[in-house]
Formats: C-alpha cells, sequence, structure tokens
C-alpha cells in the first residue's frame, strides 16, 4: 500500500488546511480503501506492546512483517505469539536505541504501533510520520509541551495522521454515555470529573522475581516499567498520565470539536506513599529510602473550557486503594458516577434526589460499536477495549482516513501532563493551554464513534 506521490500531496494538503479533523469517518477525496492487508510494524513489544501484536494476530486482514525491541527477551515473547498464531515470524530489528530507524526504512508497513517509554514516543511517532507511515502511539503521547507541537506540526506537514491509543475512550460504560450525552439526556454538560487513580507502587518498585509485587528496585535492577516509569516520580510533579479519563471526559464535552481547553490549575499533596512502601518491603536502611520522590501522593488538576464546563482531574498512583478513574458526567439534567455505577437524571429517575443503578440505561443506551463487536472483543485486555482501539487503528488505515482520536487529541490530552507541572511549580498558578488546532476547533465536527465502523 505505498503512497503514490499524488496521494502523499494531498494527505498533506488535507492536513494543513484541517480536512483531515473533518471528513471523518467519510474517504478521503481521492484515496482508496485498502485491497490488500494492512501491514503493521510494532516498535517496543513489551507487555503493552505484545498485547496490542496480539490484537492483531487475531485479525485475517492483518500481517506483521516486522517488530523492534532492543530487549532480546520481548522479542522472544512476541515470536511465541507468532507461533501461536501459525504466522511466520516477523523480522526483529533490536541493535540500539535507534534500531527503528532502520524498520521504519522499509516499504512495506502501512502503519506503526508505538509502545515503548513514553519519553520515546514522540521521536519514534515523528520518524514514523517522515517515513510515510500512519503512526499509533500509546499513552501518553507527550512528555513535554514542545512534544505536543512536534506530533501536530510533523503531522500537519507530512499528511500523515498519528492517533493516541487511548483505550479507556472505547470502555463500555463510558461510550454508552456518551451516546447518551449525545441524546440530550443529561440536558447541557457543565462539569465532569475522572482521573488515573491506580495503586501502582508494585509496578514502580520490583526486583524482577515475579512480574509484579515483592521488590522495591527500580532503574536498571527493576523488571519491565520499573525500568523507566518510576524515575518519573522521582523528577516531576504534575499530572502525569491525564489521558485515561481526559479522554472519554473530552469526547463528551467534544473537545477540539466545537470547544477546547483554555486554562489549567493544579496542586499536589506531599510525596509520602513511594518513600513509605520502601521503608515497608525493603527497610529503613534500603537505599532506595533515601530517595527524594517530587511526586505528590494526589495531584489535583481543574480544567477550564471555552464553553464554560469544569473538569477536575485526579492523578493518585502512589497511594493504597482500589482502581477507580473517578468518572462523573454531570449536565443540567443529571448525573452519572462510575464509583457504584449510579446515575440521577431529573423527571426520569423514579425517586428524587435518589440514585439509580445505571446498568438498564447501559442496556438501553449501549453504543453500536459494542453492540456489534462485543463479542469479537471478548478475547481483549482490559475489559474488551483494547480490541476497539487497535481495531479503530486498522479500520483507519485500511479505509485510508483519519483515525477518530487524532494527532490534535493526542497532542492536547497528553499536554495536561507538564501544564500541571508548571501550575505546580508556580504555587498552583493558572497556566494557559494552547489551542494545538490553531483554530480550527471552532469549526471542526465530532468524529469519534460516529461511524458503527470506527
Amino acid at each position: 500500500m505505498d503512497l503514490t506521490p499524488s496521494r502523499r500531496e494531498f494527505l498533506r494538503t488535507a492536513a494543513l488546511t484541517g480536512a483531515t479533523a473533518t471528513v471523518f469517518p467519510a474517504i478521503l477525496t481521492n484515496a482508496k480503501p485498502v485491497e490488500t492487508k494492512v501491514r503493521l510494524g510494532f516498535i517496543g513489544v513489551g507487555l503493552r506492546g505484545r498485547n496490542h501484536v496480539e490484537q492483531a494476530l487475531y485479525r485475517d486482514d492483518v500481517v506483521i512483517p516486522a517488530i523492534c525491541d532492543i530487549d532480546p527477551e520481548s522479542i522472544a515473547h512476541a515470536n511465541e505469539l507468532f507461533k501461536k498464531k501459525g504466522k511466520p515470524l516477523p523480522e526483529a530489528y533490536s541493535k540500539g536505541d535507534e534500531a527503528f530507524l532502520q524498520m521504519l526504512k522499509r516499504d512495506d508497513l502501512d502503519g506503526v504501533v508505538i509502545a515503548t517509554p513514553w519519553e520515546w514516543h514522540v521521536p519514534m511517532a515523528v520518524a514514523t510520520m517522515k517515513a510515510g507511515k500512519y503512526a499509533g502511539v500509546e499513552v501518553s503521547a507527550t512528555v513535554k509541551l514542545q512534544e505536543s507541537w512536534d506530533l501536530v506540526d510533523t503531522s500537519e506537514k507530512t499528511g500523515m495522521p498519528c492517533m493516541i491509543l487511548e483505550n479507556v475512550c472505547y470502555r463500555r460504560d463510558v461510550m454508552a454515555i456518551l451516546n447518551m450525552v449525545r441524546q440530550g439526556m443529561f440536558g447541557e454538560m457543565t462539569y465532569a470529573h475522572c482521573g488515573y487513580q491506580h495503586d501502582l507502587r508494585e509496578v514502580k518498585f520490583n526486583n524482577g522475581k515475579q512480574p509484579y509485587g515483592g521488590g522495591v528496585e527500580f532503574g536498571k535492577k527493576g523488571y519491565s516499567e520499573a525500568h523507566w516509569r518510576t524515575q518519573h516520580s522521582v523528577d516531576r510533579n504534575g499530572d502525569l498520565y491525564p489521558t485515561h479519563g481526559l479522554g472519554p471526559v473530552a469526547h463528551w464535552l467534544n473537545i477540539n470539536r466545537g470547544n477546547r481547553f483554555t486554562h489549567l490549575t493544579s496542586t499536589a499533596t506531599k510525596s509520602r506513599g513511594l518513600h513509605k512502601y520502601v521503608v515497608d518491603h525493603g527497610g529503613a536502611n534500603h537505599p532506595n529510602a533515601k530517595v527524594n520522590f517530587k511526586l505528590g501522593d494526589i495531584v489535583t488538576t481543574v480544567v477550564e473550557c471555552a464553553n464554560g464546563e469544569n473538569i477536575v482531574i485526579i492523578h493518585d498512583t502512589n497511594s493504597p486503594r482500589p482502581y477507580s478513574l473517578g468518572f462523573r458526567a454531570q449536565g443540567t439534567q443529571g448525573i452519572w458516577m462510575d464509583d457504584n455505577d449510579m446515575i440521577y437524571l431529573e423527571g426520569i429517575s423514579p425517586k428524587a434526589h435518589s440514585w439509580e443503578s445505571f446498568a438498564p440505561y447501559q442496556e438501553k443506551y449501549d453504543h453500536p460499536l459494542w453492540k456489534r463487536h462485543a463479542q469479537a472483543a471478548e478475547n481483549a485486555g482490559h475489559g474488551g477495549i483494547d480490541f476497539f482501539v487497535i481495531r479503530a487503528f486498522i479500520e483507519s488505515i485500511k479505509n485510508q482516513v483519519a483515525p477518530p482520536i487524532d494527532v490534535y487529541d493526542a497532542a492536547v490530552w497528553s499536554a495536561i501532563s507538564p501544564l500541571s507541572e508548571e501550575s505546580i511549580a508556580g504555587g498552583s498558578k493558572p497556566v494557559e493551554i494552547p489551542d494545538f488546532t490553531r483554530g480550527k476547533w471552532k469549526t471542526n465536527k465530532p468524529i469519534f464513534a460516529l461511524n458503527n465502523e470506527f
């Protein structure tokens, strides 16, 4: 599926004029659906990357010619997935940190999935787009504010799409809520609450004796994500992982498509959780007990939108707590809360000022995507949502359209992280959120989950 010069020029022009942000899901004017199999490459085949590989291997319309990872063990584990499916082994690129550049020189790749440590996301996505291939990048897409601009500028210049692979956008309940919001069930939206409240202490500290748990090591002595993720908690104080919660909320509020984030303020509590974990599991004399972790245990960010809504985002990965993304959708007509899965709609709920179960509403307003593909998603991780996110990426390539979660989403959702750091460092000062669409948000139309195929 090599792109012809005219096709490349059309994509470039469309991106610069904002066409790719508005025509989806219609096929681009002179683009043709892929008649052969979609050819995917994978950069990073660790635990997360292999989840995506496995989902792609379920599809008969996808081939995987190449994978890249500097860890031989990860390559070996990925190859086992191909063997189990009876598929040819991909060519592996693993010689050095920039081995991915060699893989990107191939002319038999239509798209590339990037699931690597955060600091590599932008260099790899930029290189992928410059190589004329669709980029699918894991969350968060960027770490620094300039990186968000780098993604946008490269996509607009090359005409190649970049999709942030935010799987929570496809969670069944939040898609039902999206359905209800679009049907006016909540009235006019005024407020949303979300976050990432997930006890990751065992992930951030691991001695490699078991997949997670049991250790107090990170960096070179750590295992898997502990190799790199924990260092962010040492060096940074802000919302390090905003997109799981913010992605679905952004769709509820039509961010980048008739609405936008304007500014934020962030605050952070003191940092205690990671130090306490080291002492409790490794002892007060363990070397890591002397590490100064900058990340506050709970970071609270308030975002204001152009249309007058407020969003509260909570980041809490260092406290003992059950998992929750803390979703809340609030409008002039009612409210839904993720925790305890309760809803209240004025004039509809049977008893005034009293919660009722969301279950009947979930069934009634279940999104068409889930109604159509629930069975196919049964083998996918995270309750089936991994099926939908990689499917959207593949179908976008297959139909030669802009992805339903685009580069502008990747840029602004991820930018919350460095902007929250700036706010906290300035005493919780208000910080302006850039308009990465350069004004196109005023005329862009919603594209996510409007077509049953995407």
